[in-house]
């Protein structure tokens, strides 16, 4: 039987998998953008995603919603995905990494 990982290899490997989300709209992933606010892995493998958009009302919530699921299906530990779109605290580029502000030729 395989050792059970640390809990923190396994966040890394789950914020890696959002790092290959990228927003459609932008370019660029949703990680460096700053939309994912939290990351919660329960203990019988149900992750739970709390993010935001870049505007409320977005049109690509269910297709974002669908590619963060995506993209934890090679992570053993994770079982199920629920992403929880959250509106507060109200997303602003302060969110954004330097990355995705260069990405964006934002200074």
């Amino acid at each position: 039987m395989m050792e059970p990982r640390n809990s923190e290899l396994i966040k890394k490997d789950i914020l890696d998998a959002l790092e290959t989300v990228i927003d459609p709209e932008l370019g660029v992933d949703i990680v460096n953008l700053g939309l994912i606010y939290s990351v919660d892995l329960k203990e019988d493998g149900l992750c739970i995603v709390q993010m935001t958009l870049t505007t409320m009302g977005c049109p690509l919530t269910n297709l974002l919603a669908d590619m963060v699921e995506r993209s934890m299906d090679g992570i053993a530990e994770v079982k199920k995905v629920e992403v929880e779109f959250v509106w507060e605290p109200a997303w602003t580029m302060d969110r954004m990494t330097s990355y995705a502000k260069m990405a964006l030729g934002i200074h």
